[in-house]
C-alpha cells in the first residue's frame, strides 16, 4: 500500500529520536510506499540535510514553519469576509468558558453547568473544526493564508473574541503584546492549510496518512481527510499538550492559556477524527484519553528500538565495575542532577569506594548553564581524593561524553558500570532506561512519566526530588551483587521482548491492514463493459513490480464510464513544463521572474522518477 508519513522536526531530517524511529519503521516495511511529508522547525536543522533514504520512498515533499516571508497573496472584499469570519470562529473557541471542558484550555465550568457541559463541549468541538476547515477551503480556493492571518484582521478577531461576554478571565486580561504574540504562533501552527499537498497527485493519491506525532504535524493528516478522505492514523509518543505546558514558561498567562486551549482543540479534532490512535506508553494514553481521546481507538504500540549495539555489554554484564553508577542522557534542568549529587554524597557515606559516572552533554545553552552549575556543586561536595600524600587526586564524580577513546558509545557507557540511575523529575518514555536494560543493568529510577510503565518490576523505582530515598536504593544494589545480577537478566529479557525494532514495526504491519481493511475503496476499477469490478483494487497495485495481468482499468469513484481509454500511469507533476511558483512543490526557481506571486510556505519536492515508474496504478480520466 501507499502511506503518506507526516512528520514535524524529524524524519528525513538528522535530528532526534523521532526521526531514527520513523527511519526504521520505513526500512522495516519495505513491501510497503511511502510519501514523506515533512514539517521544518528551523534553518538549523535543514542546513544538517537528510539521512540516506531507502528506495521505498519514492516522493518526499516539505514545507518550512520557521521562516516569516510574505505570501504575496492579497484577498479581495468577499474573501477577506470569509477569513474574518471563519478566524473570529476559531478565535471564539478559544477565549470562551466553555473550552474549559478541552484539555488545555483556559478555564473551568462550574457544578450547576456540569450536566449541560457535555453536549455545549461537543457544540464547541464542532464549532472549532467547521472553523478550521473554512480556513482550509478559504486557502484552496484563494491562495495562501499566512498573510491573512498575520493581518491586523485576525489581531482584531483575536481581540473580539477575548472581549465577548463569556470569554474567559485570562482571555479577558490578555493584553494587545499577548494577542499579537498568540496571533503569531497561531499563524505558523496553521502553515499547514495553505500547502499545496491536498490534491489527486499529493496526499490524495496515498492509501492511508500516517501522523508520527499530534499537533501540527497531523494537521496535513486532517485535511488530506476532509478533502479526499484518506484514513488518518496517529501516533505518539509525546503528547503535544503536555509538551505545551512544559515549554515556554516565561510568557504570559494569557498566552499560555489561549494556546493551551487551541492544542487541546487541535489535539481532541485530530482524534475525533483519526481512525486509530497510538500511543506509545500508558502515560501518552491517559493524556490521551483526557484529551478526548475515544478507548476503542486506541492501540499501544511500544516504540522500537535497536537492541544491536547493546548486545555485547548486555552478554557479558560480569565485565562492570561493580562500584561505579552510571546517568546517562541529555544534560537539562529536568533531569535533576542536582538531587541525584546530593544522593550520591549520602552513597559515599555508606560505600566510600563507589564512583558516579555522568556521560552526556547540553543540547541548548540553558543545559550549558545547568551543567556548569553541576560541575561546581560536585566539586563543592566532593573535593578531590588521594590514596596517599603523594598520589594525585581526583574526584569520585565525572561528567563525559561518548565519542572519545574511553567511552566511544552509549553501549561502552553502559557497561562502564553495574547500576544505571535515572533523577528526572519529567519524563516521557525513558528511552534510556531501555538501553540500560539491553545492556543488562539493574535500574534506579524517579518515578516520572512511563518509567513503571518500562521498567516493570526490573527496576527500583524511588520517589522523584528525594535524593535520600534515590541513595537508600542504590545502597542496596551495591551491597547485593546477585540482586543486581538477577534484576539485569530481567531487564535485559523484557526488552528484547517488548522494545525491539522487529515488534514495533510487525504491529503497524498489522495496524496498517486492519485499517485499510476497514475503509471503503475510494477507487473504483472499470471492467471493459465499464461496469465496476469487486476485490480487483488490492493494496498490493501500490508496490513496485506488476502483480496481475489484468486488463481492468481503474476509474476515479463517480466517473463517466467513457473514461476507459489507455491507461495513463500515475506520475508527480513535472516542475519545468508548468509555471510553479518558486518555493512551490515543483522546487525552488531563480529563473522563474516571470511566474506568479511566491508561494504561501516554501516548499521543496524531491521525486524520483525512477521509482514512480514502476507503480503499476492506472488511471482514467475525470
Amino acid at each position: 500500500m501507499r502511506i503518506g508519513l507526516l512528520t514535524e522536526g524529524g524524519y528525513p531530517y538528522v535530528s532526534g529520536e523521532a526521526g531514527l524511529w520513523c527511519d526504521r519503521l520505513v526500512r522495516g516495511l519495505g513491501q510497503h510506499e511511502f510519501d514523506v511529508y515533512a514539517l521544518t522547525r528551523s534553518e538549523r536543522q535543514e542546513a544538517r540535510g537528510w539521512v540516506p533514504l531507502p528506495p521505498q520512498v519514492s516522493r518526499v515533499r516539505t514545507a518550512s514553519l520557521w521562516d516569516a516571508e510574505d505570501d504575496g497573496v492579497v484577498y479581495g472584499r468577499r474573501a477577506r469576509r470569509r477569513f474574518a469570519e471563519h478566524y473570529g470562529e476559531l478565535a471564539a473557541t478559544l477565549s470562551t468558558t466553555v473550552a474549559g471542558q478541552v484539555p488545555g484550555a483556559a478555564g473551568t465550568v462550574s457544578r450547576a453547568d456540569s450536566e449541560a457541559a457535555p453536549d455545549q463541549s461537543a457544540l464547541e468541538a464542532d464549532r472549532f473544526a467547521n472553523a478550521l476547515y473554512g480556513l482550509a477551503e478559504l486557502a484552496r480556493d484563494e491562495g495562501g493564508l499566512p498573510r491573512a492571518l498575520r493581518s491586523e484582521t485576525a489581531v482584531r478577531a483575536l481581540e473580539r473574541a477575548c472581549r465577548a461576554p463569556g470569554a474567559h478571565r485570562l482571555a479577558r486580561e490578555a493584553r494587545v503584546p499577548d494577542l499579537l504574540t498568540v496571533a503569531a504562533r497561531l499563524e505558523r501552527a496553521l502553515r499547514p492549510l495553505s500547502l499545496d499537498w491536498y490534491e489527486d497527485d499529493g496526499l490524495g493519491a496515498v492509501d492511508l496518512c500516517h501522523a508520527a506525532s499530534g499537533g501540527t504535524a497531523a494537521l496535513p493528516g486532517l485535511l488530506a481527510r476532509h478533502f479526499c478522505e484518506v484514513p488518518l492514523l496517529v501516533t505518539e509518543y509525546g503528547v503535544r499538550l503536555r509538551a505545551h505546558y512544559l515549554t515556554d514558561p516565561d510568557s504570559s498567562p494569557s498566552i499560555r492559556a489561549l494556546l493551551a486551549a487551541f492544542h487541546g482543540r487541535l489535539a481532541a479534532e485530530t482524534y475525533r477524527r483519526a481512525a486509530l490512535i497510538t500511543p506509545g506508553n500508558a502515560h501518552a494514553r491517559r493524556w490521551q484519553e483526557r484529551c478526548g481521546a475515544d478507548r476503542a481507538k486506541l492501540r499501544t504500540v511500544h516504540p522500537g528500538m535497536d537492541a544491536t549495539p547493546f548486545a555485547e555489554a548486555g552478554e557479558s554484564p560480569e565485565c562492570a565495575d561493580p562500584r561505579t553508577l552510571v546517568w546517562v542522557g541529555r544534560v537539562e534542568p529536568a533531569k535533576d542532577l542536582v538531587s541525584l549529587l546530593h544522593a550520591f554524597a549520602e552513597i559515599r557515606k555508606e560505600e566510600p569506594g563507589a564512583r558516579l559516572r555522568i556521560v552526556g552533554g547540553p543540547a541548548d545553552p540553558e543545559g550549558a548553564a545547568y551543567l556548569a552549575h553541576c560541575k561546581g556543586l560536585a566539586a563543592q561536595l566532593f573535593p578531590d581524593e588521594a590514596d596517599g600524600p603523594h598520589a594525585v587526586g581526583s574526584n569520585p564524580v565525572s561528567f563525559e561524553e561518548t565519542g572519545g577513546p574511553e567511552l566511544p558509545s552509549r553501549a561502552d557507557a553502559y557497561a562502564s558500570g553495574a547500576l544505571v540511575v535515572l533523577s528526572s523529575v519529567v519524563e516521557g518514555f525513558p528511552a534510556g532506561l531501555v538501553e540500560a536494560m539491553f545492556c543488562g543493568r539493574a535500574t534506579v529510577s524517579t518515578d516520572v512519566g512511563a518509567v513503571v510503565e518500562a521498567i516493570g518490576g526490573t527496576g527500583l523505582v524511588v520517589p522523584p526530588r528525594n535524593p535520600r530515598a534515590l541513595a537508600e536504593a542504590c545502597v542496596a544494589l551495591l551491597r547485593d551483587p546477585e540482586r543486581r545480577a538477577r534484576l539485569g537478566a530481567a531487564a535485559r529479557a523484557r526488552a528484547l521482548e517488548l522494545f525491539t525494532v522487529e515488534q514495533n514495526v510487525a504491529a503497524f504491519h498489522g495496524i496498517y491492514l486492519d485499517i485499510l481493511s476497514r475503509t471503503p475503496a475510494r477507487r473504483v476499477v472499470l471492467d471493459e463493459t465499464g461496469e465496476p469490478v469487486p476485490f480487483s483494487a488490492p493494496a498490493e497495485g501500490h508496490v513496485p513490480g506488476r502483480w496481475t495481468e489484468s486488463t481492468a482499468r481503474a476509474a476515479v469513484r463517480g466517473g463517466p464510464g467513457w473514461a476507459t481509454d489507455a491507461p495513463v500511469r500515475a506520475t508527480v507533476r513535472d516542475p519545468a513544463s508548468e509555471k510553479t511558483p518558486a518555493g512551490t512543490a515543483g522546487g525552488p526557481n531563480p529563473d522563474a521572474s516571470d511566474m506568479g506571486p511566491p508561494a504561501a510556505v516554501p516548499l521543496t519536492a524531491i521525486d524520483e522518477p525512477s521509482a514512480m515508474a514502476s507503480v503499476p496504478v492506472t488511471e482514467g480520466v475525470r
